[in-house]
């Protein structure tokens, strides 16, 4: 029985001995691409901050007490609509008083002008002196004056009345009322009574590198660089991007000394209200590339945080290669900024069974795909990869 056992084990021995040299040796075929050159639309983006075309603080121009509130925030208001009311009593009284001031003086002018022609016709008789004559004609000139001034008051007191009617300069948006009814307000005051924003459009400002603005304006000057911008995107706080796109309106023509930047400005339309004034969102520049390099993401590996291809020599031994590349991506490829030339071979599979200094056969994308296929179709047939 003990030899019986033992030829069995031998024999299983030999069988897996067998299995073991049916296993083929394994492929060095790596699929290899020839870099060329491409081109690319690439994005540039720019935090924003947006306000309306119009942003007005609505400020009290006389002192008193809030009597009526007639908006509340966010409301939309027309350009001329009430706002607020303040407390006219003590204004409209002034007025009164102007009123009866101009009245007073009136007759005493016509009491003076009475006077002086009395004095004329004395004076013509030789009866008063020419010194009595030019008094008259003095205290009429006086009141004169007088009713000037009193008249210039009357303005003054109609004008601080009508200041105590509260309007918006501007069709637009209201926005946060601090001071509510009862409260006493003045020009002095703190805060405004509330701001009102025209957002019928929405300038996005936000800032450029020096660098960046540069390249744009050093051929033709700041004015054609404006006419020739593309149009841009603006993508929301939500991270959605708004439906109409803006165009770059004004760039100033002081450079921060500080941050290296020039702020800019860009218009977009409101259709629908959607953006408000004080939001923020990021601006989008689309650039069009020409004689970039693509690489197939797969075809790169990580090395502490620097990316790296494996690079085939004119003797097939591949090398690793850094490359620095953009942090925009379509998912697939890589735009590479620097580290490859057109022209360059490069391993686009399988790159985690290489090693520097290694040795392979070179084959297309379209072969390596082909072996793949006949790899899976031996599988599912119980075949091993290379039997008949």
């Amino acid at each position: 029985m003990k030899k019986i056992a033992y030829l069995l084990m031998a024999a299983t021995m030999v069988a897996c001995s067998g299995k073991k040299q049916e296993m083929p040796a394994a492929s060095n075929d790596f699929a290899v691409v020839t870099l060329v050159s491409d081109t690319a639309e690439l994005t540039t983006s720019y935090p924003a901050t947006l306000k309306g075309v119009e942003d007005i603080e609505i400020r009290p121009r006389v002192a008193g007490q809030i009597t009526k509130v007639l908006v509340d925030e966010g409301d939309f208001v027309r350009k001329g609509q009430v706002l607020f009311q303040i407390d006219a009593v003590q204004y409209a009284a002034a007025v009164k008083a102007a009123e009866a001031q101009i009245n007073v003086i009136n007759a005493n002018i016509a009491t003076s002008e009475l006077t002086l022609k009395n004095k004329q016709m004395l004076r013509e008789q030789d009866i008063i002196s020419q010194y009595d004559f030019e008094v008259a004609q003095n205290q009429l000139k006086t009141l004169q004056a007088q009713l000037a001034q009193a008249q210039s008051q009357l303005v003054n007191a109609k004008e601080n009345l009508s200041y105590c009617t509260v309007k918006s300069p501007v069709a637009g948006v209201v926005g946060m009322i601090p001071y509510r009814l009862g409260s006493l307000v003045s020009g002095q005051s703190v805060q405004p009574l509330t701001t009102v924003s025209n957002i019928s459009e929405m300038y996005a400002y936000f800032s450029m590198p020096e660098k960046e603005l540069l390249k744009i304006t050093k051929e033709g000057g700041v004015d054609k660089a404006i006419g020739e911008m593309p149009l841009i995107d603006l993508k929301m706080a939500d991270g959605s991007i708004y439906d109409i796109k803006g165009k770059v309106s004004a760039i100033t023509g002081v450079i921060d000394a500080s941050t290296g930047s020039v702020q800019m400005r860009a218009t977009f339309a409101n259709t629908g209200n959607i953006l408000r004034s004080g939001g923020t969102g990021t601006v989008i520049f689309p650039s069009y590339n020409t004689n970039i390099i693509k690489v197939a993401q797969k075809a790169t590996f990580d090395i502490q945080n620097k990316k790296y291809v494996y690079v085939v020599a004119n003797d097939n031994t591949v090398s690793t290669r850094e490359i620095q590349v953009h942090t925009q991506n379509d998912g697939k490829n890589f735009v590479v900024l620097s580290g490859l030339n057109a022209g360059e071979r490069i391993v686009v599979e399988g790159v985690n069974q290489l090693k520097s200094g290694m040795k392979i056969n070179p084959i297309t994308v379209k072969q390596s795909e082909e072996n793949r296929k006949k790899a899976e179709q031996a599988l599912k047939e119980g075949k091993m990869p290379g039997q008949n």
